[in-house]
């Protein structure tokens, strides 16, 4: 499985993204994480291909307005938002519950 979180700059998605990587290897769950900006990830038409290869892209809980744009740039892939709890989950095992839930 592949995702990609994505927030404003980067930065919290890329601990999100190390965090859930190291809980799906210590359970065994096959996942690799990818941290992403907004304009990096989304906005960009190059990186898009990126964003849209991914199983599922995770949004930060401070894009909720940007949301329904992201799926329409990225359809067909699946957009979802990402919990305000997973970006304090310093195990990585909520994001972990988070994605499995979701696919």
């Amino acid at each position: 499985m592949r995702i990609l979180i994505v927030c404003g700059a980067g930065a919290s998605s890329t601990f999100v993204a190390k965090r859930v990587e190291r809980a799906a290897r210590e359970g065994g769950f096959p996942l690799s994480a990818r941290a992403g900006s907004w304009g990096a990830s989304i906005a960009n038409d190059s990186d898009r291909a990126v964003a849209a290869d991914a199983d599922l892209v995770l949004i930060g809980p401070h894009l909720s307005h940007l949301l329904e744009e992201a799926r329409t740039q990225l359809a067909p892939a699946r957009v979802e938002m990402l919990p305000e709890e997973c970006l304090r989950d310093l195990t990585g095992t909520k994001t972990l519950a988070l994605v499995r839930d979701l696919t």
